[in-house]
């Protein structure tokens, strides 16, 4: 349990309530400080995956735990920027989305799994992960990179757009492998 990529995917849950301290604050500071905190973590959901395989330390508990820490971090970062109305009207889809797919494929996951069924994460779900990040990154940083970059968030929000459409089709894509270990033999 506590193996190196074990400890970067607890550590990516442990710095959630700081993130959600610094964006509290409500101030170019915090907004920083919370960025900082959200691109940690980030990475640390690259490098555990990483550190699991050039370490050949893979564990279950790893492989419950990263998904876990994941949809913590984005429906964490994803509430801020609904309660923030960074994420208001149309937008709100998106993110609705985005949550609802997250929740859905680690129900199959966790259905699966009682049939000794994996399904293993996709390139195109990984892209997918990475747009949705820098998307909500970029929210996060908000007013301050727009008076950087005029136009950066309608960027940002474009991203997140894709980062929705990707995961419909990852969802689906993870729905229809999951069907095929739920139909009977031969039928």
């Amino acid at each position: 349990m506590f193996r190196l990529p074990n400890l970067l995917t607890m550590s990516r849950i442990l710095l959630v309530p700081v993130f959600v301290v610094a964006y509290q604050q409500h101030t170019e500071a915090g907004r920083l400080i919370a960025f900082v905190v959200f691109c940690v973590a980030g990475v640390s959901d690259a490098l555990d995956g990483l550190a699991a395989r050039r370490l050949q330390q893979s564990s279950d508990f790893g492989r419950m735990l990263d998904p876990i820490a994941d949809k913590i971090l984005v429906a964490t970062a994803l509430m801020l920027l609904v309660a923030d109305d960074a994420l208001g009207g149309y937008r709100l889809i998106a993110a609705l989305i985005i949550l609802a797919r997250e929740f859905l494929v680690s129900g199959l996951r966790e259905f699966l799994a009682n049939a000794a069924v994996s399904l293993p994460v996709s390139r195109i779900a990984k892209f997918k992960t990475t747009i949705q990040m820098i998307a909500i990154g970029a929210m996060i940083l908000g007013p301050i990179l727009d008076r950087i970059w005029p136009g950066a968030l309608n960027v940002a929000y474009v991203l997140l757009w894709t980062a929705a459409a990707l995961t419909v089709w990852t969802g689906w894509v993870y729905f229809r492998a999951g069907l095929r270990h739920l139909r009977p033999a031969g039928g």
